[in-house]
């Protein structure tokens, strides 16, 4: 039994996310009332209503305590129409990522039921992959600017950073990865032959570290060529391993692989290698299913929780409590078989009716 305590920050934000937090704090209290943890949750206010009430985004206060007293945080998602800029978003996403340099977005593209793949010919078992996206560099460190904006001349610049640290540290998380579940091969995937001098960078350092792994088949492929390939062949594919930008696109077209973005789960995290970090921070992850805010079905009960049931497995792996994921996986999949699903997949069970079957089975 693990003896060690927790405190995980609940953000629930905005839209669906306040609705699939509600069974991911339920879920939480029932794991813990079952493995006897010593877990604590405290849900944070933030998000659009109280950037509505008060103008906050992500007070210093709130980074202080989920940096230094928090082991994770457990994100529902970000994204209101009534602030039609979304900064007070961008301020606590990034400030999360960057903040606490939690520099590998995993990715799991995982189909979990024949009924949920939806490429003719094949089976759930022919997608069964990881993509590593590099999470706190590229073209959303933001920098560029507009020169002449608004006039017929206007020119708009963004740049695409990418450090050796940056990228070397990814790339290595990637193939440890690969070592540590047996995955046979690595894809890293660019575009270097548009972009030579950043992902020239990704060439050379993905060349080198994979000597270091002799194992493990190293192969590289154009993205646009990934694409493709990701619904023609995705059992072609173990680990991949990309930029942030492109990391953010091919997943969710994976995401339509495993039966939608209801279904997909991410991790945020800071792998414990003291070469490539130097963050003093207690927090190591933040965790989130991948659907978004979704403001257009909020409060109808149509949302799927089951991505938020396979985040928080993900959650349970990184905390080190074992055997947690493979608990909750098979529990999905038991209800995509029986049918206890929302619409999205085939269902026609409410999000709450959703979360309450699994709670109930997870206790």
């Amino acid at each position: 039994m693990t003896t060690r305590s927790f405190r995980i920050a609940l953000l629930p934000g905005d839209g669906i996310g306040k609705e699939v937090l509600a069974v991911g704090k339920s879920l939480l209290e029932a794991i813990r009332t079952r493995r006897g943890l010593d877990l604590e949750l405290v849900e944070l206010d933030l998000g659009a209503d109280r950037f509505l009430r008060d103008g906050t985004t992500f007070p210093e206060a709130d980074q202080k305590f989920v940096r230094d007293e928090c082991d994770a945080v457990l994100l529902g998602a970000l994204g209101d129409p009534r602030v039609p800029d979304l900064n007070y978003a961008r301020d606590i996403l990034f400030g999360l990522r960057f903040g606490l340099e939690l520099y590998c977005n995993v990715r799991p593209i995982i189909c979990l039921a024949d009924s949920l793949m939806p490429i003719k010919g094949k089976n759930a078992s022919d997608c069964n992959m990881t993509v590593f996206r590099e999470n706190t560099e590229g073209v959303y460190v933001g920098i560029g600017g507009n020169f002449k904006k608004g006039t017929p001349d206007e020119v708009a610049i963004n740049e695409d950073l990418n450090t050796r640290k940056g990228v070397e540290r990814v790339i290595r998380a990637a193939f440890e990865y690969a070592k540590l579940h047996g995955k046979k091969r690595v894809h890293m995937s660019d575009k270097s032959n548009a972009m030579q001098f950043a992902h020239g960078l990704w060439q050379r350092a993905f060349k080198e570290i994979a000597v270091e792994y002799p194992g493990i088949e190293a192969k590289h492929i154009y993205v646009d060529a990934l694409c493709l390939q990701m619904v023609r062949t995705p059992e072609a594919y173990d680990v991949v391993v990309t930029n942030n930008l492109f990391g953010d696109i091919v997943t969710d077209l994976g995401a339509a692989l495993q039966g939608g973005l209801g279904m997909a789960s991410s991790a945020n995290i800071r792998p414990a290698d003291p070469r490539f970090t130097h963050v003093n921070a207690r927090c190591t992850g933040v965790f989130e299913p991948v659907h978004g805010s979704a403001p257009d079905i909020a409060g109808k009960g149509l949302a799927n929780p089951l991505a938020t049931v396979l985040t928080i497995g993900m959650m349970m792996s990184h905390l080190g409590i074992e055997g947690e994921e493979a608990h909750l996986i098979e529990l999905v999949k038991q209800a995509v078989a029986e049918g206890m699903t929302t619409r999205d997949i085939g269902g026609s069970k409410s999000t709450s009716e959703v979360g309450d079957w699994i709670v109930q089975r997870a206790k």
